[in-house]
């Protein structure tokens, strides 16, 4: 088990500190001004993408959007990730996995409902709301099918609303990859000009500046082990 897992936030505020000297203050900067744009307010489950540049893509997408989490079901089909299209953009999310019980689908959505997220599935087919008419006043999960069938019926049962994005052409959807771009640039454009409180809170900041830390330096593991042993 990672050990920064269960620290205090006071403890990894110190490990920050500690870090920080063994990367560039340029860098450092960067995790900062990167930090302060991520949102858990919107986050993303994606139910059996096995496409890997669709799924690469899309995790791109939430990286460039500060989307920090990512829900991943796997019921059929194994998400992989094609490091050409995602360009490291992994390393820079929280990607939780459901892939342990029969109904994956179930249990990551009924987690999130236990988290106060609204479901809220991506559907051509459903004339609900769109990027502009979404109401954003609570936490909210875009769900996104697979590329041939779309969203199971679990999913589409489960979902309190639906989205769609409007099209005028004779093509009756979009790639998923590009549907979540825009989609997650559309309601993060939003939320940022909007007085809803959709940044991560202290400790949630905290929590991740360390993570990316400790993915940018060598040996991060042997340095937090050796800061705690001292001053533990």
């Amino acid at each position: 088990m990672n050990p920064v897992n269960t620290l205090t936030t006071a403890i990894t505020k110190e490990l920050i500190e500690y870090l920080r000297v063994f990367v560039t203050e340029e860098r450092f900067h960067k995790f900062q001004a990167v930090i302060a744009s991520r949102t858990r307010h919107l986050t993303l489950a994606l139910e059996d993408i096995y496409q890997s540049h669709n799924a690469s893509a899309v995790l791109r997408s939430c990286e460039c959007f500060g989307i920090q989490d990512v829900h991943i079901i796997e019921n059929r089909n194994k998400y992989e990730i094609n490091p050409d299209v995602a360009l490291g953009s992994a390393k820079w999310l929280n990607l939780v996995k459901y892939n342990g019980v029969t109904d994956n689908t179930r249990a990551c959505l009924s987690h999130l409902k236990e988290q106060g997220y609204r479901i809220v599935a991506t559907s051509p087919h459903k004339n609900d709301y769109t990027p502009d008419t979404l109401p954003l006043d609570c936490k909210t999960a875009l769900v996104f099918g697979t590329e041939l069938a779309g969203l199971t019926p679990i999913a589409l049962e489960l979902a309190d609303d639906f989205i769609q994005i409007p099209m005028v052409g004779f093509t009756e959807s979009l790639n998923i990859s590009v549907s979540a771009a825009i989609l997650i640039q559309s309601l993060t454009g939003r939320l940022r000009h909007s007085k809803i409180p959709w940044q991560l809170n202290d400790g949630e900041q905290s929590e991740i500046l360390l993570n990316w830390l400790q993915n940018s330096i060598k040996r991060s593991d042997v340095l937090i082990r050796d800061y705690l042993k001292k001053h533990g």
